[in-house]
């Protein structure tokens, strides 16, 4: 039983090589937007939540060397705005709300579900397209309707939800050293 969580981790983390390009290109994008005062939000539930908190922790302090600060938001952190919206206008608007109070134009929103089908994630991104952001999706297989709602996705071809989850982390470090990269930050 371990053995085939590791041979399905070790098949879909080579299968996620071919993502390379696509990752540095939104690493590139997304420091142009940091750079210039722009911001990310991100949200997930569960362990994409955490997921979405990391991404935010290592850009808002350092992935690997100093830089500045950049802008990013778990937008589930807030669990007082979380809860609040939660309750008076239903789950599947805490993110959705959250994206109108803090997301503008240019800036961008990673939305992370291993089914693709999170309800408040997809309206999130739903929200962040109509005022203008970019939408990027990181999701377990498809088809799926987070994929359809963004951008741009990766995709984790992955039989479980722990794999999946294990190769977003893999994505996220990723994206964070091509941020760095992109910004002449030493790796």
């Amino acid at each position: 039983m371990i053995e085939q969580r590791f041979a399905d981790l070790s098949a879909a983390l080579g299968r996620l090589g071919a993502e390379a390009p696509r990752i540095e290109a939104w690493g590139r994008q997304l420091a142009r937007v940091l750079d210039a005062g722009g911001r990310l939000l991100a949200c997930g539930n569960g362990g994409s939540a955490a997921e979405a908190q990391h991404l935010t922790g290592e850009l808002v302090g350092k992935f690997v060397n100093d830089r500045q600060p950049l802008s990013a938001i778990a937008l589930h952190a807030d669990t007082s705005a979380a809860t609040a919206i939660s309750n008076d206008y239903g789950e599947e608007e805490v993110f959705a709300r959250q994206v109108r109070a803090h997301g503008r134009p240019g800036d961008v929103l990673v939305g992370l579900s291993t089914s693709g089908r999170s309800q408040n994630v997809c309206l999130a991104a739903k929200t962040a397209h109509e005022l203008g952001m970019t939408t990027w999706a990181l999701t377990g297989p498809v088809p799926n309707p987070l994929v359809s709602l963004c951008d741009d996705a990766i995709v984790i071809d992955a039989p479980g939800t722990g794999t999946v989850q294990e190769a977003h982390l893999a994505v996220v470090h990723a994206l964070c050293a091509a941020v760095d990269s992109s910004l002449g930050v030493p790796s």
